[in-house]
């Protein structure tokens, strides 16, 4: 069986949960692996007061026995420590009567409204009051928030725990924000990725990270939110994961689905992507080189290391378009779901910008996606296993895909 994960859980609700199916035994987790990345999502100039309130750490309840997953499902959990203020307005059993949350660390906006019906264009509210027929749009807002991606990365930890054992690493940069950037697009060394972690905003050019936080000093002073550019790479990916003999198995489209699904993203491209729409194609596609001493070679990654929906053994690179947070503290023209009468709508505690986080949840989904597809392609229900079969395939590879 392939692996799977659901997550449950609201924004303002007690914690957020992940349930992880069939994920192989034996593979090493420590809670401090986990506890990093969540912490990593939580970087970045420009967030919100909840990021000063939430320190996200993992407890896990199932799956994990004396430091190595068991086979069995894994369950993990990450408390909302803004449950405290929210817990009489999300009870599941209490009806919430119309009032005002007051709020900390968030100098922009001191109290929300427990009942909301006037939708904020760009989020879900409109749209999942319509497909559930809600007229309290906090029930579409808990679900829809960003913060579930908190789950995400604790998954996708998991999943880099697992990458890891096979030499592959994940690993995202910021290259614009608000406009102001470059469009470097090449994997990191871990040292790299490591002193983009110490930036504020994620970024690899230090005078570009300055001029971002610039940026976002800029629309706070005008209450205007930002969206950005990052890029999520993926080294040491063997050839032959996806497929292309049906359209659901290529791995480009599992990727696009897994990133354009973290909240806010509306552009996703691989290696030159839309750039190459401009080029000739002997400017585009990457020529393959052979020696016997140095294997196969491509001098170039146009492709970003994607060929007919299967990895090609180059590094994977993809570039992803986060738009504007569409919760403003000045407010958007809206309509009043009850009256019908314009109304401008509210905000709810947000960011200034996200860019940097977006990120990190991408990273875990990129790292997910592969994860899955080496179980696909090498089976098995425990890490030696996998092993074994990746052992196998790397020998095949060294000498040559028909063996020979």
């Amino acid at each position: 069986m392939s692996m799977r994960f659901l997550t449950a859980g609201e924004s303002h609700g007690p914690a957020l949960v992940a349930i992880i199916e069939g994920f192989p035994a034996k593979v090493p987790v420590t809670p401090e692996a986990i506890d990093r990345e969540l912490a990593r999502r939580q970087l970045g100039y420009g967030r919100g007061g909840r990021m000063r309130i939430e320190r996200d750490q993992v407890e896990i309840l199932s799956g994990v026995r004396s430091g190595v997953t068991m086979g069995s499902p894994v369950c993990l959990r990450i408390n909302n420590r803004d449950w405290t203020r929210w817990s009489g307005v999300m009870a599941p059993f209490t009806p919430p009567e119309a009032a005002t949350v007051t709020l900390a660390a968030e100098p922009l906006l001191e109290k929300v409204s427990t009942v909301v019906t006037t939708p904020r264009p760009g989020h879900a509210d409109l749209s999942g009051a319509f497909k559930y027929g809600y007229t309290d749009l906090r029930n579409i807002i808990e679900r829809a928030s960003a913060r579930e991606t908190a789950a995400r990365v604790g998954v996708g930890a998991f999943a880099k725990l697992l990458l890891a054992q096979f030499g592959v690493f994940v690993g995202s940069y910021v290259t614009r924000i608000g406009g102001v950037g470059d469009d470097y697009g090449q994997p990191l060394t871990p040292t790299e990725q490591d002193q983009v972690d110490q930036s504020p905003v994620r970024a690899v050019n230090p005078e570009l990270a300055a001029a971002m936080v610039e940026a976002i000093e800029a629309a706070r002073a005008k209450k205007e939110t930002l969206g950005g550019i990052f890029v999520v790479y993926a080294t040491g990916v063997p050839p032959g994961l996806g497929s292309h003999v049906h359209w659901d198995r290529r791995i480009d489209g599992q990727l696009a689905q897994a990133v354009m699904g973290i909240p806010g993203i509306k552009g996703l491209e691989f290696g030159a992507g839309f750039k190459g729409a401009d080029l000739v194609g002997s400017q585009m596609h990457d020529a393959i080189h052979f020696t016997p001493e140095s294997g196969w070679q491509r001098p170039s990654n146009q492709a970003g290391g994607i060929e007919g929906g299967i990895t090609n053994g180059e590094p994977l690179i993809l570039r992803a378009a986060m738009k504007p947070i569409p919760t403003l503290y000045q407010g958007l023209p809206s309509v009043d779901l009850k009256t019908r009468q314009p109304r401008t709508a509210g905000a709810e505690r947000s960011d200034l910008t996200a860019v940097p986080a977006a990120g990190v949840v991408a990273e875990a989904m990129v790292a997910w996606v592969l994860a899955v597809a080496f179980q696909e392609k090498f089976g098995g229900d425990t890490l030696p296993e996998l092993k074994r079969a990746f052992d196998s395939y790397r020998e095949g590879l060294d000498a040559g895909p028909d063996g020979s």
